[in-house]
């Protein structure tokens, strides 16, 4: 038996995989949208399985906060600031070398979120927001490409899969991006779950990749596991007037790109628009301007004196913390950043 043969023994001996699952896995390629806590466990799912193309996309970088429930992060990332993307390349290439990982640094927008998917079989949501997810929703149905949603806060999760074609989507279930204000940073959540809801979304991913269709979950699972409770909510019919897999106006890819967004829960307002920084030219500016400048080759943070932090990314995007206040968010950023 080779090295590689015995990597994958006991899935192979698993009948709904066998040998041919196992090389439809490896010819196979998924994209993960949001590598935080769900995201860190579908792609160790998914690189340990033996998916021969991972994509991993996130605008984030790694914080203290982060190490209760992300799975894939340690104490040297946080202090570090590393990109998700990054700190997860670094862990999972010594889990499998073999699987091709593309990491992506950047938020996902109507104008690159069709190109970012593009030759993907597979959207696993990692996402922590509607707002995205509806985003992800449209461009999958779009591009025909299944995506498979999950969430999870407290102690409940919720997880489903979307095939274009064959499913009504995500907005015909949720057809609002209002999620009643309760996230992750509002009311909390415990590491358990969202292993769960990541375990139920990557175990239908395999289904999918090796082509076993018949055993797909076609309902909604929703859970609660402190409370000891578990839903199966049938499929409700695809809506004729559905601006997505109805209509098929896809509006989350036709609406205006935000430039300033307000990431609930973390004192954040996130502000895009402005030219690719140069970061050795960006933290030599700020250092005299404010109380400490601390820059690796992805980001720059900064400590403002009047309190509150600049992080400044390559791509020309800026996270104003320590505010959900968006004209506080702007005072600052016109400040030290300019118009």
């Amino acid at each position: 038996m080779t090295e590689q043969e015995d990597r994958y023994s006991r899935q192979v001996l698993f009948a709904p995989i066998g040998d041919e699952g196992q090389s439809k896995l490896a010819n196979g390629a998924v994209c993960i949208v949001g590598m935080g806590a769900l995201g860190t466990v579908l792609a160790s799912h998914m690189v340990r399985a033996g998916v021969g193309r991972v994509r991993l996309i996130d605008r984030d970088y790694v914080e203290s906060s982060n190490l209760q429930r992300q799975m894939l992060y340690d104490e040297d990332d946080a202090a570090q600031s590393l990109p998700k993307v990054v700190a997860s390349e670094n862990k999972l290439k010594k889990i499998n070398s073999d699987v091709t990982l593309e990491k992506v640094f950047a938020d996902v927008t109507p104008g690159n979120a069709e190109s970012l998917l593009k030759g993907m079989d597979l959207v696993l949501d990692g996402t922590d927001n509607f707002q995205t997810r509806f985003l992800l929703n449209d461009a999958c149905y779009s591009a025909g490409i299944p995506f498979i949603y999950g969430g999870a806060v407290g102690s409940r999760g919720m997880s489903a899969v979307f095939v274009p074609g064959s499913t009504p989507c995500l907005r015909c279930l949720i057809p609002s991006a209002d999620s009643g204000g309760e996230t992750c940073d509002t009311v909390g959540v415990i590491s358990p779950v969202v292993d769960i809801v990541a375990s139920y979304q990557s175990v239908e991913a395999l289904k999918w990749l090796v082509g076993d269709r018949e055993s797909r979950r076609e309902t909604l699972l929703s859970f609660d596991v402190w409370n000891n409770r578990l839903h199966e909510l049938k499929p409700v019919p695809a809506k004729p007037d559905c601006p997505c897999c109805g209509l098929k106006t896809y509006p989350a890819l036709r609406r205006e790109e935000e430039t300033l967004l307000s990431l609930c829960g973390r004192e954040s307002i996130q502000i895009a628009g402005h030219a690719p920084f140069d970061l050795a030219i960006w933290a030599e500016k700020l250092a005299p301007a404010t109380r400490t400048v601390k820059a690796n080759p992805y980001l720059i943070r900064a400590e403002l004196a009047e309190g509150g932090r600049l992080v400044l990314f390559e791509d020309g995007r800026v996270l104003v913390q320590g505010t959900d206040d968006p004209v506080r968010a702007r005072s600052l950023y016109a400040r030290y950043i300019g118009n």
